[in-house]
């Protein structure tokens, strides 16, 4: 048996975070290194893309948590436990977790990625208007700037496509002008 089958049979075919039964994935909970029904989920896209933070968390969408925390699964409680801890400032996330007990090593699990230690806001790429950027974005520079290191002056009303977001910087963006790759700042473009 598959180990998607195995997480189907298990969780009833509902993500085993919201229930919902539509788009389900299997989500291996990190730290994990090989997949197996002992550290992974079944999960909806919605919870997938609030987990791993490319959407941002809707409290609303998790109130559904204060029933689902009590799975008898390891992997379920620390997802949960660990959503809990971004929601830590709502009223119903908090008294959730002051009772959700985790036995030592399945608190230790939950603890392990940090992912608790950060509220539930995620950052991401905007331009100067808060239009939300993406791979592959086509942005137009609202100032002339000259780029260090090098002659070239990218000019006021360039056109930058298939840009490439600079992960680890969410004021930063790469993109090509003039034959030349340069980094950008996201307040000097908008999305063309």
């Amino acid at each position: 048996m598959s180990l998607v089958q195995e997480l189907q049979i298990r969780s009833g075919n509902q993500c085993e975070l919201c229930t919902s039964e539509n788009t389900l994935s299997v989500y291996e909970v990190p730290p994990a290194s090989n997949a197996n029904s002992d550290n992974s989920i079944l999960v909806c896209k919605t919870c997938l893309d609030q987990i791993e933070k490319t959407e941002q968390i809707n409290p609303e969408h998790w109130r559904v948590l204060t029933e689902t925390m009590w799975s008898e699964f390891a992997p379920v409680q620390v997802v949960a436990w660990r959503i809990l801890s971004r929601l830590r400032n709502e009223g119903w996330a908090s008294d959730s977790l002051d009772i959700l007990y985790l036995d030592d090593e399945t608190l230790d699990w939950a603890k392990k990625t940090g992912d608790h230690e950060s509220d539930g806001t995620v950052e991401f790429h905007q331009d100067s208007n808060g239009t939300r950027l993406y791979e592959g974005d086509t942005v137009v520079l609202v100032k002339t700037l000259d780029v260090k290191g090098s002659t070239l002056s990218a000019k006021l009303g360039s056109v930058v496509k298939n840009i490439r977001l600079v992960h680890d910087n969410t004021e930063q963006i790469e993109g090509k002008v003039e034959g030349q790759t340069i980094v950008i700042l996201t307040k000097y473009l908008r999305k063309g």
